[in-house]
């Protein structure tokens, strides 16, 4: 008797299309406003560190130096909230969710050499003309005594 409860509807389903999608062949379609995962256009970042400061999980890490940003995307709730923050808009929100990994492991960028060497070159600059008025407010200095 129960199988002729559900018999209608196995009927009706032998002439539909699928209503499941073919994930694995056909691209996933998110929704308009999926947040996905964070991206980074590493050469664009001034590597200031708003994003980490602003960032509840902690799960950033930027160094200046070494010209690197590392997000650990285990612990990222995707909130966008150093998307919002970053002054040169280098961050991004893109649709579609990272590919599983076997391990935990965090991902590191890196800024490319010629982008490096001229940050470091600036750096440099820098420090040569805070020295240079260093030097000339000392030596202000010195000729008023």
């Amino acid at each position: 008797m129960s199988v002729m409860n559900f018999a209608p509807e196995a009927l009706k389903n032998l002439f539909k299309k699928p209503v499941t999608t073919g994930y694995p062949f056909v691209p996933a379609e998110y929704p308009e406003r999926s947040r996905g995962h964070i991206e980074i256009s590493i050469d664009d970042c001034i590597s200031c560190g708003m994003c980490v400061r602003c960032c509840p999980c902690g799960t950033l890490s930027v160094d200046r130096i070494k010209g690197t940003w590392t997000i650990d995307r285990y612990d990222c709730i995707a909130c966008g909230y150093c998307v919002t923050k970053c002054p040169k808009k280098c961050l991004f929100m893109k649709q579609g969710y990272q590919e599983p990994g076997a391990e935990k492991a965090s991902v590191t960028y890196t800024k490319s050499p010629e982008v490096l060497a001229a940050e470091a070159k600036k750096r440099e600059e820098a420090a040569a003309k805070a020295a240079a008025a260093k030097a000339a407010k000392a030596a202000a200095a010195a000729e008023k005594n």
